[in-house]
């Protein structure tokens, strides 16, 4: 018999379509949320697949023990020889813009100029070089944490010294050249057992930084209210929509980040770049707790999730 999949997360709301899913390709799943808890250490860890989908922003649903507790967890596991995806090498990657960018790159694939500021006093020595317009972002981040253009170092240093300014979680705030895209979109390659499943864009124009595409993410960008209620099943309507799929994608830097994922052990992940106006193919994030967009769904030639929810299910029968 196959063993049962656990899928390691701290918010429920972005998990209806992956237990649908499941449930449509007849494999047993178990929520195990990571808000607070107990870990026996000299107890065995049960048996199955252990598929983690940490993310960055949990301490902004007040889960801030969260990436800890994963750590914890994760730690038990592999020592017990579980088979983990996207386990602890992969939830540090995801808890670090840092280690993103410096991982790309050691793989070949360009990214923007970023430096660190490693404490609110460093911001601005961190910008002197940098010329404007410029971004400022949150290294542990998601949903956009902490992204600001500016347009001088003047107003750059009136924001730090504000009480507007945003304290990253970890105390890393990334500078960054801000890059004019040749289209006003950004695009995300979604891989699944580090194989490519399909592209989509997000409309920058209309959204800016805020990008997240699940649907329990989604806000009208004219009301600026939420579309769908959490739980909800049935997708909005395109036109109210940020994200679409980018149909006939084919480009080299699909087996790059194939690549990547290889070396790295990422099995799950959506990685976004840019296209730039002056030829340049940026990569600039790697979001390993993937999430899927329903408008998206609808149009895509195969399902992400039950490309997700067979991949495990497959390691669960081998196992």
């Amino acid at each position: 018999m196959a063993l049962p999949v656990y899928a390691l997360h701290e918010n429920p709301e972005w998990f209806p379509p992956f237990a649908r899913a499941f449930e449509a390709e007849g494999v047993e799943v178990h929520e195990w949320l990571l808000t607070d808890g107990v870990l026996d250490l000299d107890a065995a860890p049960p048996e199955g697949i252990f598929w983690s989908r940490i993310s960055a922003s949990s301490h902004t649903r007040g889960h801030g023990l969260s990436k800890d507790y994963a750590r914890a967890v994760l730690a038990w596991l592999e020592a017990h020889g579980r088979r983990t995806v996207n386990g602890r090498r992969v939830l540090e990657l995801e808890m670090s813009k840092v280690d993103q960018l410096t991982a790309l790159r050691a793989a070949g694939i360009e990214t923007p100029r970023t430096v660190a500021a490693i404490g609110r006093s460093q911001i601005l020595a961190a910008a002197k070089e940098f010329p404007v317009p410029f971004i400022l972002k949150h290294n542990q981040g998601g949903k956009g944490l902490g992204v600001r253009k500016f347009e001088s170092h003047g107003e750059l240093a009136d924001y730090v010294a504000s009480e507007e300014f945003e304290e990253p979680a970890d105390g890393i705030t990334l500078v960054q050249e801000f890059i004019q895209a040749a289209e006003p979109f950004i695009s995300r390659v979604e891989l699944v057992g580090g194989k490519f499943v399909y592209a989509i864009q997000a409309d920058t124009a209309r959204g800016g930084f805020q990008l997240c595409p699940a649907d329990a993410c989604a806000i009208d960008p004219s009301t600026g209210r939420p579309i769908m209620p959490p739980g909800a099943s049935i997708a909005p309507e395109p036109d109210t929509q940020l994200f679409s799929l980018r149909e006939g994608f084919d480009h080299p830097i699909i087996a790059a980040y194939e690549e990547f994922a290889r070396r790295t052990g990422l099995e799950v992940c959506g990685i976004e770049f840019i296209e730039a106006a002056d030829g340049r193919l940026l990569t600039y994030d790697v979001n390993t707790n993937t999430n899927y967009n329903a408008v998206v769904e609808a149009a895509a030639p195969v399902s992400a999730p039950r490309t997700l929810a067979a991949y495990l299910g497959a390691l669960a029968a081998e196992a």
